[in-house]
């Protein structure tokens, strides 16, 4: 790697001409959040002092800012440099891999949240679940594979977050390591799940702008690259000079990519333990409102596609395109494995504008997903650990200091965890391919878990030991077969090694858990969980003269309080829970992503892939239109809408303001006497 940087060192530190990235946007991004939750707090009812608010905001959240959440923490560092390293490795195929195959988990997620709201509506983590139904042993089991799964997405975030950081700038990879969670970890235990729900939503919106503008500097204003014309002409160059291996003609514009295909296999199916196993998105499904649940997952996830596809679409190719350019660093293996083509590109192009452009592109991606990892590791901490095995008396007060204390202490875990995988020699891309080796077997087991009631405890529990340990094993032995017996980082890394690990793990744990729950199917009755938490609601004068110490009365009454526009009382919420329109949602939940699914992996890329077909100009202008016109789709779905939804709520909190500043009445808001109806 050159010793030289594109960024001065200071520029990592926040420090120095350049005030950027980690210590200064971190300490202004922290600054700012601290300010809106002290808004939140003043001018409506959601206190983040109550640990229902902290770690569900209060189940309340409208599906608009549910979504944004949902590609916000699904936007990690791999999703940017990644999915750009692909494009560079494999061409056109390289991004639609990426994208659709990481797209569909979150959109078949929508049917385990529908579940969710209906089996266990007042449940604060899916563990809970599992305890309640099959006991301490899965309780402990498949607590490995939740931590394991939060853990490797954390260190893939500050491994791709780091080696970028000091690539740019020179800026020490151990600093990075542990700086970039350290501004994360203030506003989220001052705000909790509203906070973070609120960082990931500006976030997502200075995204969306940014890629927007690399978009637009490739393809239209760049005098580098400057149309989709002249980008087939450059990777039509590229692909003579080194043809792809595995490809088509070894060219570079078409979905016929041996190896691209193979990567998107090991995406799926590692992508589903990311998503199925991380409490990140349960917490989400859990801080939505039950009558949108399924709304903000399927808006999410089709909202998400569009920044892996688009943004690989243009940095990752403008890496190849941009080849032998006297502002293109020379990429080694390492170096694409460690995600580096989108920074090369950036730089190479818009100098020290773009190459700082993506730095605060890669620090809100990997902020605002490790926000989510922090405050769903902290609920894990909290209800699983503390307040099962631990206190099982716990007070409020306790709940909500061990809730404070488990986003500090995973912020420290999160440095050390991104430190010991770089010292070792292990990078971002490997871990990624890496990630359902171990995990995969556990997503079978815990889908049946939430959504059937005939799922065999035991068979679920062994598939999932079962799967882990067929693995790894089939993950070795393939390493070793392929590579004469030397098993290292280097070999163990291949695309037949990962994919055969991958295969086995969630192969052997989803066929074990099913035949044997088919074979001895249990007969669970899911009124067991429902009663998880369940608040005591008599009635609503009862609620409001009752002593609320305990937590599910606290919860009873938060949800009562309202703003203007965003009431969400007790009664509400209880008619949302209708048993019948959450099996409906249920229903339509299956449909859509089923059949997104299809449409997304087998109807669009299959028959491109075994057609051998080769783009020309007027099929990757058509392919690039594509990803700029559902990237503007997507943030209008994500930026745009939360804004009109929340648009009462903004409302009452500019009137508040406003008499604070301009009126002798204070602004504060106040509690109505009497339960209040929506508006």
């Amino acid at each position: 790697m050159s010793m030289t940087t594109v960024l001065p060192q200071g520029a990592g530190y926040g420090v120095g001409e350049d005030f950027l990235d980690v210590v200064g946007i971190g300490l202004f991004f922290s600054a700012f959040m601290l300010l809106i939750t002290a808004i939140q707090a003043r001018y409506t009812a959601y206190s983040p002092k109550s640990s229902e608010e902290f770690t569900s905001a209060s189940r309340s959240v409208k599906p608009g800012l549910i979504a944004s959440g949902i590609v916000s923490a699904w936007t990690w560092a791999a999703t940017l440099l990644q999915s750009s390293a692909v494009a560079y490795k494999f061409g056109i195929s390289g991004p639609w891999w990426y994208g659709a195959g990481a797209t569909v988990q979150v959109l078949l997620f929508a049917m385990l949240a529908a579940k969710l709201k209906l089996n266990a509506p007042y449940a604060h983590t899916w563990l809970e679940i599992v305890g309640v139904r099959w006991g301490k042993t899965a309780h402990l089991v498949f607590m490995f594979f939740g931590l394991a799964t939060n853990i490797i997405v954390s260190s893939m975030l500050i491994l791709g977050g780091s080696a970028t950081v000091t690539d740019l700038t020179g800026m020490s990879t151990i600093a990075a390591c542990f700086l970039i969670p350290i501004g994360v970890a203030i506003y989220v235990v001052v705000g909790g799940m509203r906070s973070t729900l609120l960082c990931d939503y500006t976030h997502t919106s200075v995204l969306f702008a940014i890629i927007l503008t690399f978009v637009f500097t490739v393809y239209a204003t760049s005098d580098k690259i400057g149309s989709p014309k002249r980008m087939h002409e450059l990777l039509s160059a590229a692909s003579a000079a080194a043809p792809v291996p595995g490809n088509a003609h070894g060219s570079y514009v078409t979905i016929r990519s041996k190896n691209g295909l193979i990567f998107g296999v090991i995406n799926i199916i590692g992508n589903f333990a990311t998503v199925f196993q991380d409490q990140a998105y349960w917490q989400r499904a859990i801080a939505s409102r039950p009558a949108s649940t399924v709304k903000a997952y399927l808006l999410g996830g089709l909202a998400w596609f569009a920044i892996p596809f688009t943004f690989a679409t243009t940095l990752g190719l403008a890496a190849v395109a941009l080849r032998g350019d006297p502002d293109m660093k020379v990429l080694s293996p390492a170096d694409v494995s460690a995600g580096l083509p989108a920074a090369a590109a950036a730089a190479a192009l818009l100098g020290k504008g773009g190459a700082a452009a993506l730095l605060v592109l890669l620090f809100l991606a990997v902020t605002s997903a490790c926000s989510a990892e922090l405050i769903a590791v902290s609920s894990l901490l909290t209800y699983d650990i503390y307040k099962t095995y631990i206190n099982p008396k716990a007070t409020e007060e306790q709940i909500l200091r061990m809730g404070h204390l488990g986003v500090a202490f995973y912020a420290l875990v999160c440095g050390l965890a991104g430190l010991i995988f770089f010292y070792i020699g292990v990078s971002m891309g490997w871990l990624y391919t890496f990630m359902g080796v171990i995990l995969g077997s556990g997503v079978v087991p815990i889908a049946l878990c939430i959504t059937w009631s005939k799922a065999n405890k035991w068979g679920c529990i062994g598939g999932s030991i079962a799967g882990f340990v067929a693995g790894v094993v089939a993950w070795l032995v393939t390493t070793a077969t392929l590579n004469d017996g030397v098993i290292n980082v280097v070999t163990s890394g291949g695309d037949f090694e990962m994919l055969a690990g991958n295969l086995a793990s969630i192969g052997v744990g989803g066929i074990v858990a099913t035949v044997s729950s088919l074979i001895w199917p249990d007969n669970f009755d899911w009124e067991t969980t429902r009663a998880i938490n369940k608040p005591n609601r008599t009635s609503a004068k009862t609620d409001e003269k009752a002593d609320s110490d305990s937590e599910d009365k606290k919860h009873a009454t938060s949800v009562k309080e309202s703003i203007a526009g965003d009431s969400f009382a007790g009664s509400e919420e209880e008619d949302e829970l209708d048993p019948v329109a959450l099996k409906k949602a249920f229903k339509f939940a299956t449909y859509s992503s089923l059949g997104l699914f299809i449409v997304l992996i087998l109807v669009i890329p299959l028959p491109l892939f075994f057609s051998h077909h080769i783009f020309g100009v007027g099929g990757l202008t058509g392919w690039v239109s594509v990803g700029i016109a559902w990237t503007f789709l997507s943030a209008i779905s994500v930026v745009i809408y939360p804004l009109y939804e929340s648009r009462h709520a903004l409302t009452q909190i500019s009137k508040g303001i406003y008499k604070d500043l301009f009126k002798r009445g204070s602004g504060k808001y106040v509690a109505e006497a009497t339960s209040t109806t929506t508006a």
